[in-house]
């Protein structure tokens, strides 16, 4: 299935059933007097969280929702029958904005929310709700009002503890492979990976957290080159970022301080506060390098990062991913138990 992250679509909420002009005409009863019923409310639009869906592809086929209208109102006092309101499910992690306004209407993070975007409309009056002592007869009746219309924007942020940051062929697809049960295309050469990717990383019997990879980042990102600019909202909602870096294509520390710095300008340009994310970074592909080089490239780093967390992995051979791994996990509860004691501010 494509992956879909956008989405624009139409909502009418049900129009209100109009009231009922009616009087009571039956044998034996004279004067019977008005009897015309209200009509029945319009049917709401809601969005609701659907937990089987990850992607807003359906709304590709389909763009215009429109809930029950309201029943008219009948003699004999008969109210008429309210509109079904409609459910539109959509992934966990959406966005929704009013696109004619630009305001965001809801975020939809939770498994059990429910939207409303859409009310319908109130139902008429039948002309037995305007009889007085001095008007027995009224033939005064009031239309359903029209339900709400609105034109929304879906926007997709998928929801992930950790997100994978570096250039093409960096090995952030091996990564996520080698450490969860994902298995997105891995190949040897640039742009292998064309849309997000999750993967649920088992660090524990009881312990776990998701990772969220996307396409490699080139320069000039920011500006709409490539094609990870158009995914970078995705990171938005992570906690830790990992900056992966092919160790084996650096010659020295320099060229790798020019793999950082490219990615760093990037987020920056990009703006929400992405580089004031919390970030290590991860040199990969370790097994490609002799021990003494690679020895000498630990030292160097370690002091050109200057406090930066820094790993050294082989996602290929599995090396270094289980630290990796665990050091996440930990970083993670520390973070939960912050937030939970309220002795700090989670990140």
């Amino acid at each position: 299935m494509k992956f879909v992250d956008e989405a624009t679509i139409h909502v009418e909420a049900g129009d209100g059933g109009n009231g009922c002009l009616s009087f009571r005409r039956e044998k034996y009863v004279p004067k019977g007097g008005p009897d015309g019923g209200d009509g029945g409310d319009g049917g709401n639009v809601y969005l609701v969280v659907d937990e089987g869906l990850n992607t807003l592809a359906d709304f590709r086929y389909k763009r215009r929702f429109r809930a029950e209208r309201g029943q008219n109102g009948m003699g004999s006092d008969r109210i008429g029958k309210s509109g079904e309101d409609l459910d539109i499910r959509v992934p966990l992690g959406t966005l929704v904005y009013d696109d004619d306004t630009g305001e965001l209407m809801g975020d939809m993070v939770r498994s059990d929310d429910r939207l409303l975007v859409a009310k319908g409309g109130f139902h008429g009056l039948g002309n037995a709700r305007f009889k007085t002592s001095t008007n027995r007869a009224p033939r005064k009746t009031t239309p359903g009002t029209p339900g709400e219309k609105r034109k929304l924007r879906l926007e997709l942020q998928v929801l992930a503890d950790v997100g994978l940051l570096g250039l093409p062929n960096a090995g952030k697809s091996s990564f996520i492979r080698a450490v969860s049960a994902a298995r997105p295309k891995v190949a040897d050469y640039p742009f292998t990976t064309l849309y997000p990717q999750l993967g649920v990383v088992r660090s524990g019997p009881d312990q776990s957290f998701v990772i969220a990879d996307i396409p490699g980042l080139i320069e000039g990102a920011a500006e709409g080159v490539g094609l990870g600019i158009q995914f970078l909202k995705h990171l938005s909602r992570t906690r830790l970022l990992l900056h992966i870096v092919d160790i084996a294509a650096c010659a020295d520390t320099e060229s790798v301080q020019q793999q950082i710095a490219t990615i760093e300008k990037e987020i920056a340009e990009y703006g929400r506060d992405l580089d004031q994310r919390e970030r290590w970074l991860v040199m990969n592909k370790i097994d490609l390098l002799d021990s003494a080089n690679l020895e000498q490239f630990r030292q160097s780093i370690q002091v050109m990062c200057d406090g930066m967390p820094v790993y050294f992995i082989s996602a290929m051979t599995g090396a270094g991913c289980d630290t990796l791994c665990k050091a996440i996990q930990g970083w993670l509860d520390q973070k939960q138990d912050i937030k939970a004691t309220g002795t700090g501010q989670d990140e």
